[in-house]
């Protein structure tokens, strides 16, 4: 028993190796990741069936006598029986794969151990799709865990070997012969077949921590590549974009080469072969347009794919990575290697992901680029905005003024000229000079203190060095107009607005305040934040006014209203106090 104990495990080195290269191979992974396909079940049953019947070719066999054949399993006598580690393939593939590549799997082991005959040939061969198909159900159960631990394994690969047993048993039930062959066999085919499985599971934990390894590693390297070609991708100009994506790639992946197209041509090149890969250069090669039709990233692991011109070429392999924007390819990015043993399944899964990152960064670049230009024409257009009836009682004061007091009259006209040429120079810039628009507001107090000299006083005050400090245009002329229209429409005599500017630590708080009748109580709220009615204390022009504050410098500008005790209202706003 010891013997065959110890000739059991040799034998299982050998198995061992083989399941290790299996775990290499490309379609194991779909296996560990449950992703089925009846396709791929078929092609599983097949690979697992032909694992159990290496399990069975470095099996061993027992003679009538209870000797020890050491040779490999090649025929096997009729006083003979086979002994083997088939068992470890069929349940290992029941546990990944189900019922189906379970069952699958032992009937190609089974009829492989039918074909070679021996003692108990029927109970090797029922065995095996036996023990796929309740492997394959005993995986439901933990259907949860993405590899079965060692431990459970090993408590499960106790049950296939007894089953065997029984299954002798039952066949040769009348056999005393059999029951001594079972009492020499049994340990040594449960010791081995079990741990053999524990020793699969566990090579199986391994083989996906380092595949995660790989990913998350991969992950995390595209994610920092991505961050860091930002500014790069926010260039205007493609050739920077293109030198900067280049030069970023190829100092942080240590590749033999990078190369940045258009959709026509070579934009940026570095690294080995710069003598002929140059600016400039035309797109000819049939993988690059494959992959710019397709949109999707290519591999090239020869020179013969690559097709450059030079048969000195020290690149050997590239991946051909597509730029997406918009859904359409705007250009190349291909990663050169020196030989096609060094592109593994990483630098694949880094290619792929930074693709798609440098794709999204692109569509985000162009989206906020969009919003941006819709924001600035907006606030172009609101600060554009004149009120006609302000314009047209002008011109009709000043057009009664020549006949009472010319001199009056051609100030007016002076002070007009130079609101209206502020408003329309409102368009081309967001920000201006507090000084310049303390000018504006001048012009508009001017105009409105001639038209109702004898119904309201406006009080301008403003400190002195505020030249440097910037605000939005047009943020205060339409609190005072608000303030004149509607905070003292109702009075005719003793009206008052007072426009203030008062340091405040790091800000400059901008205020106008009036004597007039205040804003009610159902709307005070809203005042600033929705566009209000002409007839609801200020239509657009307060609204106008904070969301130009809000989406130039800041939320900590925006207005705050409220009513004074007595009577009248202020609204206040602040903005950076920067020392010059």
């Amino acid at each position: 028993m010891m013997y065959l104990t110890i000739v059991l495990f040799e034998r299982l080195g050998l198995l061992l190796v083989i399941a290790f290269v299996l775990t290499r191979s490309p379609g194991f992974r779909s296996l560990l990741y449950r992703e089925f396909s009846f396709k791929m079940a078929v092609i599983h049953a097949c690979v697992f069936g032909l694992f159990g019947i290496a399990g069975t070719l470095t099996g061993v066999v027992i003679g009538s006598d209870f000797t020890v054949v050491q040779a490999f399993v090649w025929d096997v006598g009729n006083d003979q029986m086979v002994v083997s580690s088939s068992l470890v393939a069929i349940v290992i593939a029941g546990l990944l794969g189900g019922p189906i590549v379970g069952l699958g799997a032992g009937i190609i082991t089974g009829s492989h151990l039918f074909y070679l005959g021996g003692i108990g040939f029927l109970a090797n061969s029922l065995v095996n799709p036996l023990t796929g198909l309740l492997a394959g159900f005993t995986a439901r159960f933990f259907s949860q865990e993405r590899v079965i631990s060692p431990i459970k394994a090993l408590f499960i690969g106790i049950f296939p070997p007894i089953l065997l047993m029984h299954l002798l048993l039952i066949f040769d039930s009348q056999d005393r012969e059999m029951v001594a062959m079972i009492n020499t066999i049994g340990l040594p085919v449960v010791l081995s077949n079990s741990i053999a499985i524990a020793i699969f599971t566990a090579m199986i934990a391994i083989v996906m921590r380092e595949q995660e390894n790989e990913a998350a590693f991969a992950t995390k390297q595209a994610l920092t590549i991505a961050e860091e070609a930002l500014p790069f991708l926010k260039e205007d100009s493609f050739q920077k974009k293109a030198e900067g994506i280049a030069g970023l790639l190829y100092a942080r992946l240590k590749l033999a080469a990078v190369t940045v197209t258009n959709e026509k041509e070579v934009m940026a090149h570095k690294g080995l072969g710069s003598d002929h890969h140059k600016n400039g250069n035309q797109l000819t090669t049939k993988l690059s347009h494959r992959a710019m039709e397709a949109k999707q990233t290519l591999v090239a692991y020869s020179q013969a794919e690559i097709q450059c011109s030079n048969k000195n070429c020290p690149l050997e392999a590239v991946i051909i990575i597509p730029i997406l924007e918009a859904s359409k390819t705007i250009g190349l990015i291909k990663l050169y290697f020196r030989k096609a043993q060094h592109i593994r399944p990483v630098e694949l899964m880094l290619a792929e992901g930074l693709g798609q990152l440098i794709g999204n960064q692109l569509k985000t670049i162009k989206t906020e680029r969009l919003e941006l230009h819709t924001r600035d024409a907006e606030l172009s257009n609101l600060q554009a905005q004149i009120n006609p009836h302000f314009l047209f009682n002008t011109l009709h004061m000043i057009a009664a003024l020549f006949r009472k007091d010319p001199e009056k009259a051609r100030h007016i006209t002076v002070q007009l000229a130079h609101f209206m040429r502020f408003n329309l120079k409102l368009v081309s810039t967001h920000l201006v000079p507090l000084e310049k628009e303390s000018e504006h507001v001048k012009a508009y107090i001017a105009i409105i203190q001639t038209r109702f000299t004898s119904r309201l006083q406006i009080n301008f005050t403003e400190p002195e060095g505020i030249s440097h400090l910037l605000i939005p245009p047009s943020s205060i002329q339409p609190l005072v107009e608000n303030s004149v229209s509607h905070g003292l429409e109702h009075v005719t005599e003793g009206g008052r607005i007072d426009v203030t500017m008062e340091r405040k630590g790091d800000r400059m708080k901008i205020c106008v305040r009036d004597n007039g009748r205040g804003f009610s109580e159902e709307i005070l709220s809203r005042v600033g934040n929705v566009v209000l009615t002409e007839k609801q204390h200020g239509g657009t022009g307060l609204y106008n006014v904070n969301q130009r504050l809000i989406n130039l410098l800041g939320e900590e500008a925006r207005l705050h209203v409220r009513n004074l005790p007595g009577s009248g209202s202020e609204v206040y706003f602040t903005i950076p106090y920067k020392e010059r």
